[in-house]
Formats: structure tokens, C-alpha cells, sequence
């Protein structure tokens, strides 16, 4: 910047007018100025020096890798919900082979309450084929059967008074197509929250 004169009196007298683009206030490349500041007199020279001048400040490398590494967190926890939600979804899925995950979006109206089914009884596999649900409450079996039943499965209960067993029978293809209908909107649905 080229140093600053004396002004005589007539011209501080005078009323500012705007100088020629060379006696703009450089700018630093890659800062952005809260507004253009043009230098005409020295009267407007006096009013710049009594205004607080905003200093822009670059973010340190230390700065952005913290920012970075913020962001990378962040991205790595949604995705990990994301496929921790596209498994769940893909448990619930009823294949050819027994598995108690089946059940898991099984509420049962319990006394008045709505209950998950892992919470008032007991799920086990005995073999790849069936399941075998012992409730805690023997009085809760109708319930549960009627409950399965409505959830619409594709599975039949029976209730031989002790436990409920729910076979699973094998896939059709029929059935195998439904299938892929049914979790390509899973898929779908995580590979959108990953992204």
C-alpha cells in the first residue's frame, strides 16, 4: 500500500469523493470483508481508523482435522444404526428357517397393556423347522395364539396347553418371490440412511 500524504486544507475541506480502484483497501485472497471499504479523504480515513476492523483468521490444520474427524464420527455412527436396523428388519423376515427374531415385532395385549411377546414368555428353537413359546403366565396362552394368528405370519400356532408351537413351513416359490419383495425395502431403505 502506498504511504499516506498530508492533506492539504482546501481538499479536507472538500466533500469525499471516490478515488480510482487503486486506492481500495486490498483484500486478502480467500477472505470475504464484511463490506468494501473505500478510501476517498482523509476525513473518511479518520472515520475507518475510529471503526472496529474485523480481522478473518484462516482455520488452523489442528482445526479442520478435529472438524474432520467430528464429521467422519457422526457418518460412522448413522451408518452403523442404519445396517443395525436393516438386520433387524431382515430378522423379522420369514424364511424357510425357524428363528425366534420372527417374533420380536410381537406386542400382545396384556392385561390392557401392550407387551412384547419376549417379555412374558420364554423362545426356543428345537429344531430348524418350529418354535416353541412357554409363556410365564399360563393363563396368557389363548392371548398369544390369537395374537400370532393376527400378525399374519404366515405361520399357524398350536396350543396343546403347556406351550404354543409355531411351525414353520418350507418356502414355495411363490412365497420365495414375496420374499424378495419383501426386503428389497429394507435394502433400499438403508442404502438411503447410509448415504
Amino acid at each position: 500500500m502506498p504511504p499516506l500524504h498530508a492533506v492539504s486544507p482546501a481538499a479536507a475541506a472538500a466533500p469525499p469523493r471516490a478515488l480510482s480502484s487503486a486506492a481500495r483497501v486490498p483484500q486478502r485472497s480467500g477472505c470475504v470483508p464484511e463490506r468494501p471499504t473505500i478510501l476517498s479523504s482523509s476525513t473518511n480515513f479518520m472515520s475507518l481508523r475510529a471503526r472496529p476492523i474485523a480481522v478473518l483468521r484462516h482455520a488452523t490444520i489442528e482445526e479442520i482435522e478435529a472438524e474432520k474427524s467430528v464429521i467422519e464420527d457422526q457418518a460412522r455412527e448413522r451408518m452403523e444404526k442404519a445396517i443395525e436396523t436393516v438386520q433387524n428388519n431382515f430378522n423379522t423376515v420369514r424364511t424357510g428357517r425357524a428363528n425366534p427374531a420372527m417374533l420380536d415385532r410381537i406386542e400382545v395385549e396384556y392385561y390392557g397393556t401392550p407387551v412384547n411377546l419376549k417379555s412374558i414368555a420364554q423362545i426356543n428353537t428345537p429344531d430348524a423347522t418350529s418354535l416353541l413359546i412357554q409363556p410365564y403366565d399360563k393363563s396368557s396362552l389363548k392371548l398369544i395364539e390369537k395374537t400370532i394368528v393376527a400378525a399374519n405370519l404366515g405361520v399357524t400356532p398350536s396350543n396343546d396347553g403347556e406351550v404354543i408351537r409355531v411351525t414353520v413351513p418350507p418356502l414355495t416359490s411363490d412365497r420365495r418371490k414375496g420374499v424378495v419383495v419383501v426386503v428389497e425395502i429394507p435394502v433400499v431403505d438403508g442404502e438411503v440412511r447410509v448415504m
